[in-house]
């Protein structure tokens, strides 16, 4: 039988239904990716989480994306969690004080979740979620939590502080259907940047190694 399913469109396609089923939009995928050649650590190539806006920002500029396109794909961060490692710094880089750009409640929440009780025992590395209204719903509501300075990661509570993305924040907030309609552009966008094609790559019968 012909491998004619590549291991890249079966990811894109489960990206599309998870999403789906987390109730964001449903978009039409283009298919005909194929699988690289190549996989190596030192190629990964995404931010950190710490990363300020504008780094960020050109980053997604670099991938012909807009900062309006970066805005809406930070939006599911209203799904999934952040373990503490990632935003830990925040808490405690005001020499006791409350980060002022957090809500004091939300800060003090978060700074008894990655700092639990001695002797507790740990069975996986502490989280929290990103977004604690609609945490497993792909929605608008990370935008009004960023808003009254609930923003988890550093970059998040960024993007409503910025005066490149403010704006952009403000809109997605009070209109959901815009930020679908957004989201669902701009994913498909997405997904043809850098991808592979024609007689490039391979498709894998197996997809954790190559042919």
């Amino acid at each position: 039988m012909t491998s004619t399913v590549s291991c890249a469109d079966i990811i894109t396609l489960a990206t599309r239904d998870a999403v789906a089923f987390s109730g964001g939009p449903k978009y039409a995928i283009p298919t005909g990716r194929r699988d690289g050649l190549v996989s190596n650590n030192s190629d990964v190539d995404i931010p950190r989480a710490s990363a300020p806006v504008q780094f960020i920002s050109q980053f997604f500029a670099n991938k012909g994306m807009t900062v309006e396109e970066m805005v809406v794909l930070l939006g599911p961060h209203s799904v999934g969690v952040a373990h503490c490692v990632s935003f830990q710094r925040m808490l405690l880089s005001f020499n006791g004080k409350h980060d002022p750009t957090m809500d004091p409640a939300l800060d003090s929440k978060l700074v008894k979740v990655c700092n639990p009780k001695a002797g507790r025992v740990q069975v996986s590395p502490p989280s929290a979620f990103l977004d604690l209204n609609t945490s497993f719903i792909v929605d608008n509501e990370f935008y009004k939590q960023i808003l009254l300075n609930r923003g988890v990661l550093q970059i998040d509570q960024e993007l409503a502080l910025d005066s490149s993305t403010k704006d952009f924040v403000s809109s997605f907030a009070v209109n959901g259907d815009k930020f679908q309609k957004s989201f669902a552009d701009a994913m498909i966008k997405m997904g043809k940047i850098e991808i592979l094609v024609g007689n490039d790559g391979e498709i894998r019968k197996t997809c954790r190694v190559f042919n």
